[in-house]
């Protein structure tokens, strides 16, 4: 990998300068937005607002960060260093009328546990592009909306990118599910009850043959969510953005507790990818697996959070580590928050259990360890921009 990716740097830069430009006429509000979503302990900053005449007033927020990543064990064509912008971004929004919108654009990096890492440049070329996420919202009622465009998927506790999660990293089971999904999604509030449901095109294939949903009850510090989406159709359209994994079905159960200083979010998946000879996949495949995510907060923007998972699978696709495979990862990510600066780290370890040879780690591919490190540092800006000016 080139040295903090020349090109994506290059467009990052300028993304950055025409973001301090256009909040520089802003005012500051009062709390943070809930769009991005932020699982913390990270925590965005009120946006800076301004006035864009017919189009009301508009919020703008964004990131900048960059990360160093070590490794052992990796594979070939990787290396065991790789330094790396993790966040060029800029998210813009209007939040208010019976007519909305949200613009997420820039670079962005997504390291996964067990994969080879990507640099900016072909994470930005093989995922998303450089707007992942971009909609259109419509309120025709004060519960009811119905949003049009790149989405963020129902599926999964993890979001895509690293400022929103507890662990910089991505881990083995969000890497069965779909991240951003293009298409329809409707969203509707029961009291304590949230429920949405989506027709997409699954794991950004422009292929329009999923169909998603989630549900949430949510009382006091507790909620529970069950989400479910699959492919009702067939395609042997595949990419690094549309894996095998395009034609499964998925089924979660995410309960969440915020109790005090801590965040506990346990949840099992299930996937199975069927059979389907006329697209190259011989026999029906299978993966069921859990994870424990936790986080405290120590106070004074200091927090410590934690990922274990496991995950197993079966029949004859390679969904893991080779046919038949299993998972093991441990994470631990130590964070400082100071204002929009933050700095933090990733300590993780993966281990392959009864996988096929040759399709672990190492240059060989039979190592069945692989530890990483990972050290980011940025800054999430908002209303602390429009003030300096």
């Amino acid at each position: 990998m080139t040295s903090f990716q020349r090109a994506t740097d290059t467009s990052a830069l300028k993304l950055a300068a025409m973001y301090f430009s256009v909040i520089s006429l802003g005012s500051p509000q009062n709390s943070p937005l809930p769009t991005p979503s932020m699982a913390g302990p990270l925590q965005q900053l009120p946006p800076s607002a301004f006035d864009a005449g017919p189009f009301g007033t508009l919020d703008v927020n964004g990131v900048l960060s960059g990360m160093g990543l070590w490794q052992s064990n990796h594979v070939p064509g990787d290396n065991s260093t790789h330094p790396a912008l993790s966040n060029g971004q800029i998210m813009l929004q209007k939040t208010e009328g019976w007519w909305q919108f949200y613009v997420q654009a820039g670079a962005y990096n997504v390291p996964i546990l067990g994969a080879p890492f990507l640099s900016t440049e072909k994470t930005l070329t093989n995922f998303f592009g450089p707007v992942p996420v971009g909609y259109l919202k419509i309120t025709p009622a004060k519960n009811t909306s119905v949003e049009i465009g790149s989405l963020p998927t129902l599926i999964g506790a993890e979001y895509t990118f690293t400022f929103e999660n507890m662990n910089i990293e991505r881990g083995l089971l969000w890497n069965q599910e779909p991240a951003v999904s293009r298409g329809i999604q409707l969203n509707q509030t029961f009291g304590k009850f949230n429920a949405s449901l989506s027709w997409n095109d699954g794991f950004y294939s422009n292929r329009y043959t999923w169909l998603s949903g989630a549900l949430t009850y949510a009382s006091g510090p507790h909620s529970l969510e069950f989400v479910a989406g699959g492919n009702y159709g067939r395609t042997g359209y595949q990419t690094a953005a549309t894996p095998v994994q395009n034609n499964s079905s998925i089924y979660d159960v995410i309960y969440t507790c915020l109790k005090g200083p801590w965040t506990l979010q346990p949840y099992f998946q299930y996937t199975r990818v069927p059979a389907e000879p006329g697209i190259g996949i011989v026999g029906a495949s299978s993966t069921k697996g859990g994870a424990i995510l936790i986080s405290h907060s120590f106070g004074h923007g200091v927090s410590l959070a934690g990922r274990w998972e496991y995950l197993t699978s079966t029949g004859s696709v390679n969904l893991l580590f080779g046919p038949g495979s299993d998972g093991l990862s441990f994470t631990l990510t130590p964070t400082l928050q100071y204002g929009g600066f933050f700095v933090r780290g990733d300590l993780s370890w993966v281990h392959a259990i009864s996988d096929a040879p040759g399709s672990a780690f190492g240059s060989s591919g039979m190592n069945t360890d692989q530890p990483r490190a990972i050290a980011e540092i940025g800054f999430l800006f908002g209303d602390n921009i429009a003030k300096t000016h």
